[in-house]
């Protein structure tokens, strides 16, 4: 892309993944949920349990592409007072003690209102490596896109199992830093299998990706995640770490991370 800087912490994460033949882990949290402490021991605690890449949502009124975990901690961390700036501050108070690459995680409503030049800046500041608009597809404001992809944050791009291979191609190469596979159509949430097409899937992306390829929705298990692990560079957990924190608070959650973590370092990415 022209105007875009070196690669940074995102590729560089990556780079190390492939050099050691390592599939990498990508935890989403919802910040605010179920309060902003909480969301700041979790990120601290997901950074030494072995994540990769940290996922850090910015909750949203209205997430459509998201299930019922993750909309139930978006309207919790709103319920309790949580704003962009508050994100940002958490971001920022991981940052003094980790380098693990973020993305932010948005629907496009916080950054518009919020401005994008401002988001950006803000999101820069606080540390972030990368954003992950979910409701801005390829194409649909090239000015937009042209500022995020231009700008020090890795535009992150996602690619849906329905869509065309001339556009998955497209899609593939217009993402920096990595791009997300939906593994599956519908919303986010825990499910107690995945599809069987999805290693084929996912091998059909990584072979025309230039960038590291993430698979997520529905990756719940350390059975899913040895499955992921073995087709695509990354698996990403959202759902499944949001129902645990609710049932097992920090703790919980940190274990099921550090069982996801030792059940990707069983596989090598194909």
């Amino acid at each position: 892309m022209t105007g875009r800087r070196a690669p940074g912490r995102i590729a560089a994460r990556f780079a190390r993944l492939a050099a050691g033949k390592r599939a990498g882990f990508v935890p989403y949290v919802t910040a605010g949920y179920p309060t902003l402490d909480h969301t700041r021991e979790l990120v601290a605690g997901l950074a030494e349990a072995g994540a990769d890449v940290i996922e850090l949502g910015i909750p949203f009124s209205d997430p459509m592409a998201d299930g019922p975990t993750i909309q139930r901690s978006s309207q919790g961390a709103l319920d309790a007072g949580t704003t962009t700036g508050d994100v940002f501050d958490v971001l920022a108070g991981l940052r003094r003690h980790s380098d693990v690459p973020v993305v932010i995680f948005s629907y496009l409503n916080p950054v518009v209102s919020r401005g994008v030049g401002e988001f950006i800046r803000e999101a820069v500041d606080a540390g972030a490596d990368g954003v992950l608009p979910t409701d801005l597809p390829l194409g649909a404001d090239p000015e937009l896109e042209s500022r995020l992809s231009e700008s020090p944050l890795d535009l992150v791009r996602l690619i849906a199992p329905t869509t065309y291979p001339d556009r998955i191609r497209e899609i593939a190469r217009a993402s920096q830093g990595f791009v997300y596979y939906i593994a599956r159509t519908g919303v986010t949430g825990a499910r107690s299998a995945l599809r069987e097409e999805l290693g084929r899937e996912a091998g059909a992306v990584r072979a025309v990706s230039p960038c590291p390829v993430a698979v997520g929705f529905g990756v719940s298990t350390a059975g899913h995640a040895r499955a992921v692990g073995a087709a695509a560079d990354a698996a990403v957990v959202g759902s499944a770490l949001v129902d645990r924190l609710d049932s097992g608070g920090v703790v919980g959650a940190l274990a099921l991370a550090r069982e996801l973590r030792e059940a990707l370092d069983e596989v090598r990415p194909g």
